[in-house]
């Protein structure tokens, strides 16, 4: 068979991004937007961004963090408080730019201390969402120490997501970075209205990459990473071409400080390595047909949005592409996602243009 050393696609969007803010959002900025036409923006930076004009005022930090001549256009999200009102809502689905509402079961993950603690105290709003078309986005795990970490996904599916779905059949929901075999079942059940986004990281690692040989936090996210079959679910997921999963990379920098000490934080830097790590699995898996879709038309699609008109062309490379060991930012390096895996595939830079190396 051969081998296949080009593709061109519609641009990617990022569904799920963490840009943060200040010193770490003007170095990360540009990695997304290197090779991402759009991003959903997540809100949990601090103070978390819980109305429209805060949105509005995050967004225009963004855009300040990119590159001269950068087309990239963030998408907005608010965080979703048990102080969220249903005015907030209708002001957000009129903006054009709040794309979506989060919900971080209350210490579930990184800023996520305001929070949801009981999901009754937010159906009013859960209920307009569903009126108004806004798509409800969710960390998909409980926050109970008593759930064991592998189990957490599982736990929020059945004691919040299916009863939520059940009350409330209309509203569109995203499980982000879905991670096991549990979820990727539930979503394949579920019918309309519900979709899962997917990381670069989940396809590759489970939680012998975490644990084996040492602790190795600069692969420990939340989720966490779970069992082979759980990656093997999650990457057949990925492949399908089922519209009902796509990309999402939940690139969430820390700086290395705060992920070695003794209890790191919990977020993958992989902005840099995203695009190029997910055309490796698809290599792998046979299914290079299928990556647009997963990463260009999918989400578009659930998000009421057009796919990109213009488009990038991927060349696969015999040698390997250099990885940067870490990026800096103003206050310290922040560590990139190493696959484990050499990566071949990378976006071609037309000529007369400044090629970023890595």
């Amino acid at each position: 068979m051969t081998r296949v050393t080009e593709l061109t696609i519609r641009r990617p969007d990022d569904w799920h991004a963490h840009l943060r803010d200040g010193a770490m959002l003007r170095a990360v900025a540009e990695w997304t937007a290197r090779d991402f036409g759009r991003a959903i923006v997540m809100p949990n930076v601090v103070p978390p961004v819980t109305t429209v004009a805060a949105a509005d005022d995050y967004r225009r930090r963004v855009l300040d963090a990119l590159p001269a001549g950068s087309a990239f256009e963030p998408l907005m999200t608010l965080y979703l408080t048990e102080s969220t009102t249903p005015e907030e809502i209708d002001r957000a689905a009129s903006s054009g730019f709040v794309k979506a509402v989060k919900l971080f079961p209350a210490g579930a993950t990184t800023n996520s201390e305001n929070g949801v603690r009981d999901i009754e105290r937010v159906m009013p709003v859960l209920e307009r969402m569903a009126v108004a078309g806004m798509v409800l986005s969710v960390h998909g795990e409980v926050a109970d120490p008593g759930v064991d970490v592998f189990d957490r996904e599982a736990a929020f599916i059945d004691l919040v997501l299916d009863p939520l779905r059940r009350r409330l059949p209309e509203l569109r929901i995203v499980l982000e970075h879905v991670t096991s075999a549990y979820g990727v079942g539930y979503v394949l059940s579920a019918g309309r209205n519900l979709a899962a986004s997917i990381t670069p990281h989940h396809l590759v690692l489970t939680r012998s990459h975490i644990l084996s040989g040492g602790l190795h936090p600069h692969y420990y996210c939340l989720p966490v990473a779970k069992g082979p079959e759980d990656r093997r679910a999650v990457r057949r997921a990925a492949v399908s071409g089922d519209p009902r999963f796509f990309f999402g990379s939940d690139s969430a920098p820390h700086l290395d400080a705060a992920k070695e000490r003794a209890t790191g934080s919990a977020g993958i830097f992989n902005a840099p390595t995203a695009l190029a790590c997910v055309a490796q699995v698809f290599e792998e898996e046979g299914r290079l047909d299928k990556l647009e879709t997963f990463v260009a038309l999918s989400g578009p699609a659930f998000y009421n949005l057009l796919a990109s008109s213009s488009r990038i062309t991927l060349r696969r490379r015999e040698q390997p592409v250099a990885i940067p060991d870490r990026i800096m930012t103003a206050d310290g390096p922040v560590t990139v996602f190493d696959p484990g895996f050499p990566l071949h595939w990378r976006v071609e830079v037309p000529d007369g243009q400044d090629e970023k190396t890595f």
